[in-house]
């Protein structure tokens, strides 16, 4: 730990942060107090600031709390903990050591969100696209809600009725959310939180198969989108009874992703070049092209009325495999993007470094590796490939920290 951080810190910045670090891990001060053998009135006077927290207490109430010294004595300012926000949510997770686990992961959450505004402010840009307002829900089904938010958000966004293959990226860039993608318990397929200083926050679900992280951006997107203010966890099958916000989302996803005017379209040509016949085939084509699984296309297909109810169920009753259908098909495994970080968080950590606001060591605690995974990046980053006239290929530098308005 640099030791001029914790000399030069403000006493009471740094206890104010401690006790919210203790309440966030839900513990007491005299929990505290007897992990430090002092007693609780030394807690207090720490978490007042009226006096000095000394390295090995730092380090030790660190690692009570669950944070990195560095969150705790570091230039970003914590805000409101996403723990508390969960506390309801959480519940539904399962066993204590799952919940546990996701403590952990909601930590990990809040740091990324508040890091990516910190690299924001100390580039001098704007979050991203005002968040647009939120769509009014009540007085209709939660069906037909989701339904007409999609419809909206796709209008909006000038997205037209075609596959949205880059979502990940047009959440961010078009509609100003933050966007990770985060090694989650295997029932938590995503997570959203929302506050006035960080915007829209949503983490997916990484050890997932790429359709499914669509399908959980797109339905934690929806949240955002209709109930803002609650924050939410997607737990795959803990509900006995479904409630009104969830089947919206579940609508909003359906329909986001699968838009019926252009589906009904397709089809009806499929339909008429095959003699009024649609093959799993079929099916399997089209569900590659708008990136989204093959039960989900064939399931969206029966509510529209293009293909028999109960068709999806048939099919997998005689043993249909989707991926050896694929393979047969032809149809190649999707480019997705897994990674944790998106990429105008990066580049923003890169374009500062190079600015000199930070070291390298802070460079590559933003970017969650080590200093030679660092340079790597930054490396790749900043030297675009060019190919010259010749055809030799090239890199070409870019300045990140530079203008390239004058």
């Amino acid at each position: 730990m640099p030791r001029h951080e914790i000399q030069t810190i403000n006493p009471r910045v740094l206890g104010r942060r401690l006790q919210e670090a203790r309440k966030a891990r839900g513990l007491t001060q005299q929990d505290a107090a007897a992990s430090l053998a002092v007693a609780r009135t030394t807690i207090t006077a720490l978490e007042k600031g009226d006096r000095k927290t000394r390295p090995d207490e730092l380090i030790q109430l660190a690692s009570l709390y669950g944070r990195r010294v560095s969150d705790l004595v570091g230039p970003i300012e914590p805000i409101a903990d996403f723990t508390v926000q969960f506390r309801a949510a959480a519940a539904r997770v399962g066993p204590h050591d799952v919940q546990e686990e996701l403590r952990g992961v909601l930590q990990e959450f809040q740091d990324l969100c508040q890091n990516y505004l910190y690299l924001e402010q100390l580039n001098g840009v704007s979050p991203g696209t005002t968040n647009p307002p939120q769509y009014p829900t009540v007085g209709t089904s939660p069906e037909e809600a989701g339904q007409d938010v999609a419809s909206f958000e796709r209008n909006r966004l000038g997205l037209g009725d075609g596959p949205i293959l880059h979502l990940r990226e047009t959440l961010e860039l078009d509609v100003g959310l933050r966007v990770f993608f985060i090694r989650l318990p295997s029932r938590i397929a995503g997570i959203f939180a929302y506050t006035d200083e960080l915007g829209g926050c949503i983490a997916v679900n990484a050890c997932h198969p790429a359709e499914r992280r669509r399908w959980s951006l797109a339905h934690e997107y929806a949240h955002f989108l209709t109930s803002r203010y609650q924050s939410e966890i997607s737990v795959l099958g803990s509900y006995r009874r479904v409630p009104t916000s969830e089947r919206i989302a579940d609508r909003f996803a359906r329909c986001l992703l699968m838009p019926a005017p252009g589906l009904r379209r397709r089809f009806k040509e499929i339909s008429r070049a095959g003699g009024g016949n649609i093959s799993a085939a079929d099916v399997c084509r089209v569900a590659h092209y708008y990136f989204v699984s093959v039960g989900a296309m064939m399931l969206r297909l029966e509510e529209l009325g293009v293909l028999p109810k109960g068709t999806w169920e048939l099919l997998r009753d005689r043993g249909f495999k989707v991926r050896e259908a694929q393979e047969n098909l032809g149809l190649p495994p999707h480019s997705s993007d897994d990674q944790l970080l998106p990429l105008r968080y990066k580049l923003l950590a890169a374009r500062a470094y190079e600015a000199e606001k930070f070291t390298e060591g802070r460079l590559a605690r933003f970017l969650r590796t080590d200093r030679v995974s660092a340079r790597m990046t930054l490396q790749r980053l900043s030297h675009a490939v060019h190919v010259l006239d010749g055809g030799e290929v090239a890199a070409l530098p870019l300045e990140l920290a530079g203008s390239i308005t004058k």
